[in-house]
């Protein structure tokens, strides 16, 4: 599966023709013109044959003869456009009547042809029928479309780090290459995945997405790839899967981290050939999509575990994006907050909605678990509840003390080695003065001392150090700016 335009005429992707034609001598001719042209044509001679291929295969175009052995063209016309997503069917007849092809186009044939006919008018016709397919496919993902925001997705921050991503995004959208997302529930995944398919060279394609998480493990196999016509009691008709959907388009696979090993195994197959197979069939289906992932799950260490294949996180690792938990970037938490509350307070109040000092301060403090998606739902209630056009710290129930002190530097600053030491000194302080001593440090005081001791245990060796710490070297060497810290000449505290 590569995200390359489809291409009709392609030997590797061709135009799937059926030809049922009872007179051996016109079926081979038409045959080998098809074949010659590009086509992948299969023939039989007659109409029970062209029902039984069609229903256990897929085409894109039916030539049918009017007159058959077993079942006439008409007939199977009937039978085969009751099917999902049936080819488009063109009708063929030596005794050509008004009658018969009013009769044709009322059960739904593409055309209607009257031998003696021209080769080239045949291929025209043939490829006018494919591109009415092809739009006829694409129109089943309208309704989902639709209920999307016409307007281009946007990531809005102000946090270089994630500025770096979206740059990245950029650079990799036009690629075929299967993308990974990883990062906390909340933090943006299923937005940069439409981000990474708005971007790509197949934007108007369609954007088919699954949640690997929300379904039985028993159903998401026929979810993917589909079922044909009695694979198991109840298939009573053929159904297209969701990677046969996406085809020419993007196929995104939200907590790609709870499929199991099996269905992994197939989906790596088919990403390695382009193709595969519906449950219970025995036809290869051939299609071109481009594959996004996403995950909250470490997948290396479930690797480890046994649980997720190694060479299906190679497979889907070609690009990894991380994105950051959202008390990683607090300088976008206004950014976004405001964006929020200006989108509900139109939507619910029809009105312009602001953002009090104290309910800045308050969104700052806060942790965000939920990242992202929590702090739209808070904003969603603040929009509602708030009163003369100000939202304030009182409208957001966020556990955060409202009162007049002073605001401590965020946590995030600190890594979770920092985070554990503090939690370790503050439960082993004894009462007293020591406690009062403790009770006037600042988490921002903390962190200084911190690093400003790892820094002294390592000699200074900042690679060294921001491996105990936790953090990048890129961070630590921000830290040590930030702090004023100097190398002694001799080594010791800074």
């Amino acid at each position: 599966m590569s995200a390359a335009p489809f291409h009709p005429v392609d030997p590797a992707s061709p135009i799937r023709v059926l030809i049922a034609e009872d007179e051996p001598n016109l079926g081979m001719i038409l045959q080998q013109f098809m074949v010659a042209r590009g086509f992948a044509v299969t023939i039989v001679r007659d109409g029970r044959a062209a029902l039984e291929t069609l229903r256990a295969e897929s085409y894109d175009v039916a030539l049918l003869d009017v007159v058959m052995p077993e079942v006439d063209g008409l007939e199977v016309l009937r039978q085969i456009r009751e099917e999902p997503m049936p080819p488009e069917v063109i009708v063929i007849t030596g005794n050509g009547t008004i009658e018969t092809a009013i009769a044709a186009l009322k059960l739904g044939a593409y055309d209607f042809l009257s031998k003696p006919y021209r080769m080239a008018e045949i291929e025209v016709l043939v490829k006018r029928a494919w591109e009415k397919r092809m739009l006829a496919r694409d129109n089943l993902h309208l309704q989902s479309r639709l209920k999307r925001t016409t307007s281009a997705p946007e990531f809005l921050t102000h946090y270089a780090p994630l500025r770096a991503v979206l740059s990245l995004i950029d650079r990799v959208a036009p690629s075929a290459s299967t993308v990974l997302i990883t990062g906390e529930s909340g933090t943006g995944k299923d937005l940069v995945a439409r981000l990474l398919h708005a971007r790509s060279t197949h934007p108007d394609g369609p954007f088919v997405d699954l949640n690997c998480a929300a379904l039985a493990e028993a159903m998401l196999e026929s979810e993917l790839f589909g079922v044909e016509r009695g694979a198991f009691p109840g298939a009573e008709q053929r159904k297209v899967g969701l990677v046969e959907l996406a085809a020419g388009g993007t196929l995104y696979l939200d907590n790609v981290g709870d499929l199991d090993l099996k269905l992994q195994a197939k989906l790596l197959r088919a990403l390695e050939s382009g193709s595969f197979y519906r449950v219970g069939g025995s036809q290869k289906v051939e299609v071109n999509v481009r594959v996004v992932a996403s995950t909250t799950r470490d997948l290396t260490r479930m690797v480890q575990a046994g649980t997720f294949r190694e060479d299906f996180l190679h497979r889907i690792n070609t690009i990894r994006i991380v994105l950051p938990a959202l008390r990683e970037r607090v300088v976008d938490v206004p950014l976004l907050a405001a964006h929020f509350l200006a989108h509900f307070g139109e939507q619910f109040a029809q009105r312009s909605l602001q953002l009090g000092a104290d309910a800045t301060s308050v969104l700052e403090r806060y942790r965000w678990p939920g990242n992202v998606r929590e702090l739209r739902n808070v904003m969603e209630r603040a929009a509602l509840l708030a009163t003369d056009g100000l939202v304030s710290a009182l409208d957001l129930p966020l556990g955060v003390d409202v009162g007049g002190a002073a605001r401590p530097t965020p946590v995030m600053a600190m890594a979770p080695v920092q985070v554990a030491a503090v939690e370790t000194v503050q439960e082993a302080a004894p009462t007293g003065t020591a406690m009062t001593a403790m009770a006037r440090l600042t988490l921002g005081e903390l962190e200084r001392r911190h690093i400003a001791d790892v820094l002294e245990q390592t000699l200074w060796h900042q690679g060294r150090a921001a491996d105990l710490l936790g953090i990048s070297p890129k961070t630590l060497y921000r830290k040590i700016r930030e702090y004023g810290f100097r190398r002694p000449a001799g080594g010791g505290r800074p």
